[in-house]
């Protein structure tokens, strides 16, 4: 059997994560303004891609003023204080609850979601550091990573078969597995308590269910990616739901609990 068999994506998903991972390192690292644009540009692509794949063909024409509302709800969002930032973040869910003549509750709920999220990533680098920064997004990066290799090498019995086929239970619990490890890691550097490796966890869980209902929104529609922006990935709503989730109920946990948590 050919090795590459059962990784014939592998190479462009590869090549085209380095871009991201050097492009985002860098403005993540830099902090301040530079990762407030970053996000920015992040948002409106994700939205231009939520809004072609919701509308009708005659309405596409509007999708970069969606971008374009959705990106500077979240440009603003790290620029002023918080309290004008959740107005915001549901305003373009408004707008489009008013102009798209279909899909407006599932456009309205995933467009709160990706500005939430937008919202939630800057608040995370600003007020917590570059350290939990990189904590969020290896847990989704080992979520991915050994979800799909679990998967592909060990197969075994489908997670949610009618709305994502090649998703198994294996790569689901190794995705948690690996998340796990980053916790570990992350708590043994920084001294935070235990309790980082239950909220590891549930991030990782938190990522698998915003892949998941990205993979539901794409078969509804009928479309196999968002868009073809990114080799190998399909659009950057392919890459980064699963960060979506993760960041959303990060920022619910950081109101409920004390964060990042204490050691003992």
């Amino acid at each position: 059997m050919n090795p590459g068999s059962k990784f014939p994506d592998l190479v462009p998903r590869v090549t085209s994560a380095a871009v991201m991972v050097g492009l985002g390192g860098a403005a993540i690292w830099a902090g301040s303004l530079w990762f407030v644009l970053l996000v920015t540009l992040a948002v409106a692509v994700m939205s231009w891609e939520l809004h072609r794949m919701l509308a009708p063909p005659d309405q596409r024409q509007y999708s970069p003023a969606f971008a374009g509302v959705s990106g500077l709800a979240v440009l603003l969002s790290g620029l002023l204080p918080v309290g004008f930032v959740l107005p915001l973040a549901l305003m373009p869910s408004i707008v489009g609850i008013t102009l798209l003549p279909v899909n407006r509750r599932i456009f309205a709920a995933y467009s709160a979601a990706i500005t939430l999220a937008g919202f939630g990533l800057i608040h995370l680098r600003g007020d917590f550091g570059l350290v939990w920064m990189l904590w969020l997004l290896l847990v989704v990066v080992a979520t991915d990573i050994f979800g799909y290799f679990a998967g592909r090498l060990l197969g075994g019995p489908k997670f949610w078969p009618q709305v994502s086929p090649k998703k198994t239970w294996s790569g689901t619990v190794a995705g948690w597995i690996g998340a796990l490890g980053v916790g570990w890691g992350f708590a043994t550097y920084t001294g935070a308590s235990l309790d980082l490796l239950g909220l590891s966890v549930a991030l990782s869980m938190a990522s698998q269910m915003g892949d998941i209902s990205e993979s539901a929104m794409k078969r509804k529609m009928g479309v196999k990616d968002a868009s073809n922006l990114i080799p190998g990935h399909g659009g950057l709503l392919d890459r980064f739901d699963g960060l979506l989730g993760a960041a959303i109920l990060l920022l619910l946990v950081e109101q409920m609990v004390g964060f990042p948590p204490v050691g003992q």
